[in-house]
């Protein structure tokens, strides 16, 4: 399974239930890379999405700990152990936890290979992304050439699992 999420230099990730900046690049970049893919998401990210819905061209997982919850265009789940029943039908590669903070810790076990957009800028946050770089199971193995937009500098970063 992959993750994907643009972090800024304290691996913040959001205030106050929305993202801490948004760049055209790399929303466009997360959207390429997750066309066609399954998202998993939960269900308070879900409401930060383009009028709460989910998302386009792709197969939308929500986890939600509300037993009546339903969303027209996705499937629900209620414990990661009912989400990962759901992903077992698809392809690992296929697969993209999107967030928020709670759903990156509990599936993060689960993934191989981190899209990480590092921005190189400190925002206040209240939601934090696990510090990848702390971690010795984890590698960075690909660095993009520094971007800008305006003049906020970000790169994008791929990280993988190490083989045991």
């Amino acid at each position: 399974m992959n993750v994907i999420a643009a972090v800024d230099r304290n691996w913040g990730i959001g205030f106050q239930n929305r993202l801490l900046v948004r760049i055209p690049a790399d929303q466009q970049w997360f959207y390429q890379t997750t066309k066609g893919k399954v998202i998993v998401v939960g269900r308070k990210t879900l409401e930060t999405f383009p009028n709460g819905l989910p998302l386009p061209s792709r197969r939308n997982i929500i986890l939600s700990k509300d037993p009546k919850f339903c969303v027209k265009g996705a499937q629900i789940a209620h414990s990661v152990e009912e989400t990962l029943e759901l992903l077992a039908a698809y392809r690992s590669e296929d697969v993209f936890v999107v967030g928020g903070e709670s759903i990156y810790q509990q599936f993060l076990p689960y993934c191989d290979v981190a899209h990480i957009t590092k921005i190189a800028y400190t925002y206040e946050a209240d939601a934090y992304f696990p510090r990848l770089d702390q971690m010795t199971e984890w590698e960075l193995t690909g660095d993009s050439e520094e971007q800008t937009y305006f003049s906020l500098e970000y790169s994008f970063q791929r990280f993988e699992r190490k083989k045991s």
